[in-house]
């Protein structure tokens, strides 16, 4: 029999191994729905419902949930684009942006009553003129290996939020999200709010970013930082070289 959890925390560490001491690869945001894969002691291996992206869990950072509740919440209907309160059964939790919410009223997940007490917005409806505006916001953010929240995000953790709350659904590493969208084949054709990706020497997918128009790239590396881009890659201001090898473009607009 399957079994399912929700993520009732702001955030929560998914991890390469079943150990404290792994490697963290993604995170769960609040109201992020998966499903148990197995169990190892207090770990748990999870499958999101929102990017499939499997990893583990501690056991004591989730709530079980049954199917019908999990597939209610599969497809989030809401976010929020500040960070703000929520209560859980009175319990007061600040979120990151970025959580999922089914409903921008109160609702309930099994016996569990939650109260947005932040601004939501729906995400049933892509709003691409609005990508540029929802990035800059991150702006400074320190680069997080496996991060998604303003205090830490990696580059396809900053590119996912971003497009989460502009109503688009990536997936989570940069090689998955550039097979998804519309090939652009020269720079000079981009629109804001494009994604931008940067090859290794071996030819790999290693980096994305989101173009904002005038020859200008924001990302994350290092920090969330906007960077000057042309046909050859990103070109760091502040060591006056290149950065990151161009390899694709791709758009989502409609």
């Amino acid at each position: 029999m399957p079994h399912f959890g929700y993520c009732n925390l702001s955030v929560v560490p998914v991890r390469e191994t079943p150990s404290d001491l792994s490697q963290m690869t993604t995170q769960l945001l609040f109201g992020d729905v998966f499903l148990v894969l197995e169990r190892e002691k207090n770990w748990l291996r999870i499958q999101n419902a929102y990017d499939d992206y499997i990893g583990w869990i501690d056991a004591k950072q989730q709530l079980p949930i049954d199917e019908e509740t999990f597939h209610r919440h599969s497809n989030a209907m809401f976010t929020n684009r500040l960070q703000g309160d929520l209560y859980f059964d009175s319990e007061k939790l600040t979120l990151v942006p970025a959580s999922s919410f089914q409903s921008a009223e109160v609702f309930r997940v099994g016996k569990s009553e939650i109260v947005p007490s932040l601004p939501l917005v729906s995400v049933s409806t892509p709003k691409i003129d609005e990508i540029k505006d929802i990035a800059i916001d991150y702006l400074n953010a320190p680069y997080l290996w496996g991060g998604k929240t303003p205090f830490g995000i990696d580059c396809s953790g900053f590119t996912q939020s971003v497009y989460k709350m502009a109503g688009l659904r990536l997936y989570r590493d940069a090689s998955q999200q550039a097979m998804q969208g519309n090939s652009i084949h020269f720079i000079s054709e981009a629109k804001c709010g494009d994604l931008i990706f940067f090859d290794n020497a071996e030819g790999k997918i290693v980096h994305v970013g989101i173009f904002v128009g005038e020859g200008k790239i924001i990302h994350a590396s290092g920090k969330v930082r906007i960077d000057s881009i042309d046909h050859q890659g990103i070109f760091n201001e502040e060591t006056k070289s290149y950065s990151h090898s161009l390899r694709l473009i791709k758009t989502f607009a409609l």
